[in-house]
């Protein structure tokens, strides 16, 4: 996304993301020095404003040889950690192409995509979009790819010790544990390149092919995995209908069909998903040393009714 860009070069949304702690604050504080090394290393042009997603600075460049570019500087965490493997790995099929990567410093310079992205179309044929690139996607991992049950595994232990006072339904922490803990321990759920973030925003519009996915947060995992997010973003959209559980079940549904998905693995990973991101949340404001507010409460929602919508 873009928005106003500061005076040291970084877009205004990116910047307000410092109250995430002093990681967030060290490495924004950082980010202009390191954006201009790499610039200059890599000789590489700036050709447009500054972008960003969550994490990361996106800066459109052209390449010595004057080919259109975008140079992506993540924050350094784990999610990033193997973004530069994932891409390789897929090697442009159903994803960006990756031209170069210095993975300590989380700088990949991508293929140059346009800016539009599944936003563009209606929820359920971008669901369609989305899970006909599953089949590109999902080939065999990595050896040295991230597990997803390792991973998982201890973000239940973390949701485990959350206090059962928290403003999180207990039913549904109860459930997202059981479900999870039978997840990370079926052999089969291992094996698979799975992207781990795909929503509506991380699939940009190409001009090698129609779509192709950006931002993974690459695991050898479950295909489905995969699902949640496509459930839990464009949520205004959801609300604006008037009937919350038929516009989550029918997302769901055409996910689970397109992909032909098992649907209660689906289903059970959706409930895991779902209430971890509520716990994370929490964890935000805590970190943040304040009380749960307004956007907390709104996630806790949010999750109460998906996780309703796709147990009915």
């Amino acid at each position: 996304m873009s928005s106003t860009v500061l005076p040291d070069g970084l877009p205004r949304g990116l910047r307000d993301q410092a109250w995430l702690g002093e990681e967030w604050r060290r490495w924004l504080d950082d980010l202009p020095r390191l954006a201009a090394e790499v610039v200059g290393e890599w000789q590489l042009r700036p050709d447009g404003a500054p972008m960003h997603g969550f994490c990361s600075l996106v800066l459109p460049v052209r390449t010595a040889a004057g080919r259109p570019a975008a140079l992506k500087l993540g924050l350094p965490d784990e999610d990033t950690a193997q973004e530069h493997l994932a891409l390789r790995h897929w090697g442009g099929r159903g994803a960006v192409e990756l031209l170069r990567a210095d993975p300590a410093r989380r700088a990949l310079l991508l293929e140059r995509l346009h800016r539009e992205d599944l936003h563009e179309l209606g929820d359920l044929q971008a669901c369609e979009v989305a899970a006909g690139l599953y089949a590109r996607l999902h080939v065999p991992a990595p050896a040295s790819m991230v597990r997803l049950p390792d991973r998982v595994g201890r973000w239940l232990d973390e949701l485990a010790s959350l206090p059962r006072d928290a403003p999180l339904p207990r039913r549904f922490v109860e459930q997202a544990l059981a479900h999870g803990r039978d997840l990370v321990t079926d052999p089969g759920g291992t094996g698979t390149l799975v992207h781990g973030d795909l929503h509506y925003a991380n699939v940009l519009a190409a001009d090698r092919e129609a779509w192709l996915v950006i931002d993974p947060q690459p695991l050898n995992g479950d295909p489905h995995y995969e699902v949640a997010p496509l459930l839990w973003n464009r949520w205004d959209e959801v609300v604006a209908t008037g009937d919350v559980r038929t516009a989550v079940r029918r997302r769901f549904h055409t996910v689970v069909d397109a992909a032909g998905l098992d649907e209660d693995r689906a289903r059970a990973w959706v409930v895991v998903r779902e209430v971890l991101n509520a716990q994370w949340a929490l964890a935000d404001a805590e970190r943040a040393g304040r009380p749960p507010g307004a956007a907390e409460r709104e996630v806790v929602t949010r999750v109460v009714s998906v996780v309703k919508a796709v147990g009915e």
